[in-house]
């Protein structure tokens, strides 16, 4: 065995290629791929879908399963060759010294046992640790992991717990035997901000606790720029840039993490005036890359004859710390010029009220069954006193943790549900009582959803082009089947898809061009008003780009009134006009997005912003992370449903914030605030994201 020493790099990839063997063809998903991580330091690795983050990730764990193969390189950990190590000799490694977390909690957790048991298992198996010092263990990793009441964590069940308490338990597993090397793969993606600032900050101070060095996958520049020292941006199997995060931010030398930049909403970006610039073309297919430059194609400094000749090695730039990129015109590009002005577009006036929604509740009832602890029926409150109004051509953003009760209100005004109490004016007409399969034919057209995940919305049998037509012929548009396949042609050139697409299934389609094809059905109808349920969260950044400005295209032309469900709030602010922030299900802040996002905000609005990552080096933001998780519908607390975790509680005298609902303040014209802090105090607030001076 080699001998190591602390002052060598603990993870050493050099020249790693990956294939996947099909039956007809070998598949190349990582090439030439080096990276290296010193002990105690964070690595990120950043690209879109399918460039082969999690092939490297999986490859350091020798888990690429029967068609996964290392054809070429090595990977190094404290100088050993996991390449040519034996199976027994991996199992030593593999939870003992390299621990990985996966994207989705439940899937490392077994279901049926209680959680004490489950961390208890790895110094047990790993280390022969006796049962009760393993136990005693475990709650010392709880605590650390911050989870409130470890007894009653280390007694519960995997399904007793919350998305962002169990992805707590799976990282306190990865350090019950406190590994070198902790790799995580996306480990934030399916939580809420709040939530995940916790986990970030948690990551942070975990590792710098136990010294581990971290390889953090993620395609969210903000995150990798709050956990990272260092940076490796991925395309099509390549790393084509990597570096010191702060020099790759700020004096990036690959076009293609300069595009990356140039399609994420940082501060300043205006879907009017600075409108984001999505990447042209596609990605790539592992068999039909490019000769040369694997970004070549949609690139805008390629010159033909000299990108596109031979594979282009990675090159050190000068006055970097250990930065590299894959450009062969890195030096001769001017990556200081100011992008070109791109198109500009006159803010859409907006025109009368189409949607008013008033005192709107939705209760649902459940029954107290003893599988869930006995008793009587009991009701979740979903929605309580929404009341909001949303205008013709106007981009209403609502946001806020899950449970808050954005998707029930959809539901509700889509007419899958039907409300409480309350009333829902489309128009004129009242819709509130209306269940989907009684409204008129031109009222569901009318109302639209565009879904969270383009994946599930779409029919895997049939062609795209019949999955359009399909919802032409319900609502009734064109007298023929020619004239409703015209039609069909002119929405596919509405949302920017190769009228060729027609014929195409959905599986020949990537995740932005499906659920381009859920917006085309959307408007078939001419819809008037569209609720987009999270339409970009499960799309790259740069399809992002392109999709939102899809989307406000389209409402340009149609003046689409568009509610815009998301968790994103910089994706809200780069889109919205006016913001709806939505806590346990009531209104807690409602405003035009520049007063929403500026002094003062409600306690939750603020907490919200502060978890946002930018991934802007010149953003200092307050740090605000929320304690404990949102309480439940069926049993809110009393008072002011915020303030079991409200930093500001301590401000209104005599515990108004236990016992009374807060009135709604109206602070300037349009802007509302529910809370009991006073005028003055509120006035007091600073901003929570401030841009620091040159």
């Amino acid at each position: 065995m080699p001998d190591w020493t602390p002052d060598q790099p603990i993870l050493e990839i050099e020249n790693l290629s990956i294939s996947f063997f099909t039956r007809s063809r070998e598949i190349p998903a990582v090439m030439d791929f080096s990276c290296t991580v010193m002990p105690g330091e964070a690595m990120g690795l950043v690209g879109e879908s399918g460039c082969g983050k999690s092939t490297v990730a999986l490859a350091v764990m020798r888990d690429l399963g029967k068609n996964g193969r290392i054809v070429g390189g090595s990977i190094k950990f404290k100088g050993r060759d996991l390449t040519h190590m034996s199976e027994e000799d991996l199992r030593h490694i593999r939870g003992s010294e390299i621990a990985m977390i996966y994207q989705e909690p439940m899937a490392s957790l077994n279901p049926a046992m209680k959680i004490g048991a489950q961390l208890a298992e790895v110094p047990m198996i790993h280390q022969n640790m006796p049962h009760a010092e393993a136990l005693a263990l475990a709650r010392q990793i709880v605590a650390d992991v911050r989870l409130p009441d470890p007894d009653r964590i280390l007694g519960a069940y995997p399904h007793q717990l919350s998305g962002g308490q169990q992805q707590r338990i799976v990282i306190a597993m990865a350090l019950m035997s406190k590994p070198a090397l902790l790799i995580l793969d996306e480990p934030t993606t399916a939580l809420d901000v709040t939530v995940e600032a916790g986990i970030v900050d948690l990551v942070k101070d975990l590792g710098h606790k136990y010294g581990t060095s971290m390889l953090f996958i993620s395609h969210n520049l903000g995150l990798i720029l709050d956990v990272c020292d260092r940076l490796c941006v991925m395309y099509s199997g390549e790393a084509v840039e990597a570096g010191n995060v702060r020099q790759v931010f700020d004096k990036m030398r690959h076009p293609y993490t300069q595009a990356l930049f140039r399609s994420i909403p940082l501060p300043g970006a205006d879907k009017n005036a600075h409108p984001l610039v999505a990447i042209p073309g596609n990605f790539p297919l592992p068999h039909e890359r490019p000769r040369g430059c694997n970004f070549g194609p949609r690139c805008d400094y390629f010159q033909r004859g000299l990108c596109d000749a031979a594979e282009v090695p990675m090159a050190h730039v000068p006055e970097g710390d250990r930065h590299e990129t894959r450009c062969l015109r890195f030096a001769e590009i001017d990556w200081d010029a100011p992008l070109k002005a791109g198109k500009t577009f006159e803010k859409t006036p907006v025109g009368p009220v189409v949607l008013k929604m008033d005192d709107l509740r939705k209760y649902y009832e459940v029954g107290g069954g003893g599988l869930f602890g006995g008793g009587g029926r009991k009701v979740v409150k979903a929605n309580e006193t929404l009341s909001f109004e949303a205008h013709e051509g106007e981009t209403l953003a609502i946001v806020g943790e899950s449970g808050c009760g954005k998707s029930t209100f959809a539901k509700v005004l889509m007419g899958l549900e039907t409300a409480t109490s309350g009333k829902i004016m489309l128009y004129d007409r009242d819709i509130q009582n209306t269940p989907i399969e009684k409204r008129s034919t031109e009222t569901v057209s009318g109302v639209q959803m565009v879904f969270q995940n383009p994946f599930d919305t779409l029919n895997p049998s049939m062609s795209v082009g019949r999955q359009i037509i399909r919802a032409l012929e319900i609502f009734r548009i064109g007298d023929s089947d020619a004239a409703r396949r015209d039609r069909m042609l002119e929405l596919l050139d509405l949302v920017k898809l190769p009228r060729a697409f027609a014929e195409r299934m959905p599986r020949q389609l990537s995740g932005g061009q499906k659920q381009r094809v859920g917006i085309a059905r959307a408007f078939a109808g001419g819809a008037k008003i569209v609720v987009a349920d999270e339409p970009v969260s499960a799309l790259d950044v740069s399809v992002q780009a392109a999709v939102t400005d899809l989307l406000m295209e389209i409402q340009r032309e149609n003046r689409t009134t568009l509610l815009f469900i998301s968790h994103d709030l910089s994706i809200v602010r780069y889109l919205s006009d006016r913001v709806m922030v939505m806590y346990l299900g009531h209104v807690v802040e409602m405003g035009t997005t520049d007063q929403v996002f500026s002094p003062p905000y409600h306690p939750y609005t603020e907490a919200l912003l502060s978890a946002v990552p930018v991934a802007d080096t010149r953003v200092v933001k307050q740090r605000i992370v929320l304690e404990g998780d949102i309480p439940s519908a069926m049993n809110p607390p009393p008072g002011c449903p915020f303030q079991t975790r409200c930093r500001w509680k301590v401000q209104v005298p005599g515990g108004l914030c236990d016992r009374e609902m807060p009135p709604i303040q109206t602070l300037v014209a349009g802007h509302q605030i529910k809370c009991h802090l006073r005028a003055e105090v509120l006035a007091s607030m600073e901003p929570v994201i401030k841009i620091a001076a040159e």
